[in-house]
């Protein structure tokens, strides 16, 4: 009894998050970020001048890999981070112009990755996924702290 890569979930999430990216990546390099750089810019969106603790507990990822993105991301002109007010320790991270512009567009090249990948789906089969992958998102979540 051997492994079946098409048979496990976990093989299959990790190659469809991979197309995924690779479909945004063309797109995200001609508006001048990464698809690692999505994450952070979505947060900023919804709500720019945060921590980067609040970032952390916002994106579920290391602190060193935030750190190397908000470097990267700083160095292209993205964002800019100023003193915090009332924390010495800390840092705002906001929005350059440059990263606020580019909201509309990087939204819709990440539906147009999205639309690509998921080509030849009727409507209802891509909700249907989307709501099964946030149910095993959650389940993962859980497990997490088991």
């Amino acid at each position: 009894m051997g492994f079946e890569r098409s048979e496990s979930a976990l093989y299959l999430a990790n190659q469809l998050a991979k197309g995924l990216s690779r479909a945004l990546q063309k797109r995200a390099s001609a508006l001048g970020f990464s698809p690692g750089q999505f994450p952070v810019l979505l947060a900023l969106w919804e709500e720019d001048g945060l921590t980067q603790r609040q970032l952390l507990d916002r994106l579920e990822v290391e602190q060193a890999t935030l750190a190397n993105t908000l470097s990267r991301m700083e160095r292209d002109g993205l964002i800019a981070r100023s003193p915090h007010p009332n924390d010495r320790r800390a840092q705002i991270i906001a929005l350059t112009e440059r990263g606020r512009e580019l909201e509309a567009l990087a939204l819709d090249a990440a539906a147009r990755a999205d639309d690509e990948v998921f080509h030849g789906f009727r409507r209802f089969e891509r909700e249907l996924l989307k709501e099964y992958m946030r149910m095993a998102i959650a389940n993962s979540r859980t497990t997490d702290k088991g």
